[in-house]
């Protein structure tokens, strides 16, 4: 005869609510706190719209990992594929064999598939013409990766202060990158040189650059002058098909020869562009903008949101990455302004410094941004297509800037 009530306990005992109360005093309170926190995300995507594409796969992979008994996915796993002692160790078949669903998602991000596939849909939607009608953007770009290397100093300087709540080079590299702007060079780096903290490097990251409108302008009015703004810029030159056909190949080589750690992102960046530009490749460039870019979005959010494990993920460190993250943002914004202050003074007034703003990574937002502020202070002021050129240019720099960490600490 089959008895109710054991059968009830047993249901009970094997369910994850039961795993979730008996682990309450040990940790199993950080996997609830995970759950808030992953439905506090998921609200901001659905309903403040805060880079819903990505923040709603993150958020989602977040609340799935934090379910106890789900067996989607286990650091515990990914902690021995680093381990040199461990039979796990670099070993992507025990790790098939062995995880969830979404450490088999993570494997796309361990091999920086999914970043690098990000990078060539996001080539095959990018027009380089403004960048190559004003090559003196590629300065603001430049000027505009000052965060990144500000926000890796401080994190240095906070592990001479506390060891303990320090940060190693790899992991201040990783965090120094969130000030590019750029959600999949980030994601990219973190997961070669810290991925431990990748959980709150990519939710940092994609946040601040769903706050770009927040952040930037009151930097932007700060180091700027209401006359500086009003500044109305010249039409650039067109840009010939020959020129952004050939633009593509010259920066791979001469890139991927500089930082050969650059290889794969700059590759991939400019192989969309290519399928963008020949005029031939039409099918493959709207493959790369459209199917694929949506199927490894999917891939990509949930597995680096299944990283934000309660127990990594609730620690000192992760409160130290919002703040520097925020640093490294407005440091860079900082950045590229002084860089168009002084192209504004070495032009005699031509140039509108506000386009520096723009430096930093995040197309088209920054350029937008940039433009909107100036269309306050003069309503017939346009420069978003001149804004454009350090956006873009911004694209290339952070993924040079994280070749540039990568061949110091990979």
């Amino acid at each position: 005869m089959i008895n109710i009530g054991e059968v009830l306990l047993n249901l009970w005992n094997s369910s994850g609510f039961a795993a979730l109360s008996a682990g309450f005093g040990d940790g199993g309170w950080q996997n609830l706190v995970m759950l808030v926190i992953s439905c506090v995300l998921l609200y901001l995507a659905i309903v403040k719209k805060f880079e819903p594409l990505l923040l709603c796969g993150i958020a989602f992979g977040c609340l799935l990992s934090n379910l106890p008994m789900g067996g989607l996915y286990h650091q515990e796993l990914w902690t021995a594929f680093m381990d040199e002692a461990s039979p796990f160790y670099h070993s992507y078949g025990e790790i098939m064999r062995h995880g969830g669903l979404l450490d088999i998602f993570y494997i796309g991000v361990k091999t920086s598939l999914y970043p690098c596939l990000i990078f060539m849909g996001v080539g095959a939607m990018t027009d380089f013409g403004p960048l190559l009608s004003n090559p003196k953007s590629l300065l603001l770009g430049a000027a505009a990766q000052l965060g990144v290397f500000a926000a890796f100093f401080g994190a240095v300087a906070m592990n001479l202060i506390s060891p303990e709540l320090g940060f190693t080079g790899p992991e201040a590299a990783s965090i120094g990158i969130i000030g590019g702007a750029d959600g999949p060079t980030a994601i990219f780096l973190t997961s070669k040189l810290a991925p431990h903290l990748l959980g709150a490097i990519a939710v940092a990251a994609y946040s601040y650059m769903a706050l770009i409108p927040l952040i930037q302008p009151p930097i932007m009015n700060a180091l700027t002058t209401p006359e500086q703004r009003k500044i109305k810029m010249v039409q650039t030159r067109q840009v010939s098909k020959t020129e952004k056909i050939i633009f593509p190949i010259v920066v791979v080589i001469f890139v991927a020869l500089l930082l050969p750690d650059t290889a794969p992102l700059i590759g991939c960046l400019m192989l969309g562009n290519l399928f963008k530009e020949t005029g031939v490749t039409d099918r493959l460039s709207d493959t790369v903008q459209n199917a694929l870019m949506n199927i490894v979005t999917i891939l990509l959010s949930t597995s680096v949101g299944a990283t934000m494990v309660g127990s990594n993920f609730l620690t000192v460190q992760t409160l130290s990455i919002v703040v520097l993250g925020v640093i490294a943002f407005g440091m860079s914004t900082a950045g590229g302004l002084i860089g168009g202050l002084v192209m504004w003074k070495a032009t005699k007034g031509k140039v509108n410094p506000l386009i520096g703003s723009a430096g930093v990574s995040a197309v088209p937002m920054a350029a937008r941004v940039a433009n909107t502020v100036g269309q306050k202070n003069n309503p017939s002021n346009f420069l978003l297509m001149h804004a454009m050129g350090p956006n873009v240019a911004g694209v290339i720099g952070s993924a040079i800037a994280a070749g540039f960490l990568l061949s110091v600490f990979g």
